[in-house]
């Protein structure tokens, strides 16, 4: 599965309605063209897929007064804000190897009650100590990599990747429970978007043929 459908999503449902220009910059203002694949080109692909599933209306606004070309604005729809939440709760339980899944459900984790964030990164925790546990079936961290040659490094690497991520995991339900952040229910959450004309100054600056769309 990939992150963009998620990121997407999460990004035009920020804004309450957005051109695919604004979501773009969005995404690389968050880095995320540099840990996932939303590249300009997967972006606007998406944004047109999810309209014609219903995810995304899509409105054609009125030509620019500088006079370019309408450009498309897309609004989240009940259908895609019920899938934008079973992928970022979806996201937050299942552990595998690829980090752009966990990264963009990290990104809106404010969307959801306190509690059942708390809950889901509980899940998760078991999701990755079940997964240890069966690459421990075939190789003993104690006994080092050298037991199963140079390729005893991957299962290490493994082993120490899940590690992390239970201690990681662990520590950000202390924060949340020690009351860091603004949760659905709470008040305003930190939105990191940016306003329209807002320099990014992480933008890549490539020019794509979608951006005035």
């Amino acid at each position: 599965m990939s992150a963009i459908r998620l990121l997407v999503l999460g990004a035009v449902r920020q804004h309450g309605r957005a051109h695919g220009y604004q979501v773009r910059n969005d995404l690389e203002y968050w880095g995320a063209h540099e840990w996932s694949n939303a590249k300009p080109g997967s972006i606007y692909h998406a944004l047109k897929q999810m309209a014609k599933q219903g995810l995304l209306l899509a409105h054609e606004t009125a030509p620019s007064t500088a006079g370019g070309p309408p450009r498309t604005e897309y609004e989240i729809t009940e259908a895609g804000t019920e899938e934008f939440l079973t992928l970022l709760r979806s996201n937050l339980v299942s552990y595998d190897q690829r980090p752009d899944m966990l990264t963009a459900a990290i990104g809106f984790i404010v969307e959801l009650p306190r509690d059942e964030v708390v809950d889901l990164l509980k899940q998760r925790v078991r999701s990755i100590e079940e997964w240890r546990g069966s690459v421990t079936e075939h190789y003993i961290p104690e006994d080092g990599p050298e037991q199963l040659g140079h390729i005893g490094e991957i299962m290490n690497y493994w082993v120490h990747t899940a590690d992390g991520g239970v201690e990681w995991a662990h520590g950000l339900i202390r924060r949340i429970e020690g009351g860091a952040y603004t949760f659905a229910g709470e008040g305003d959450p930190f939105v990191g978007v940016l306003v329209e004309g807002e320099e990014n100054p992480y933008a890549t600056g490539e020019p794509h043929a979608g951006d005035d769309r």
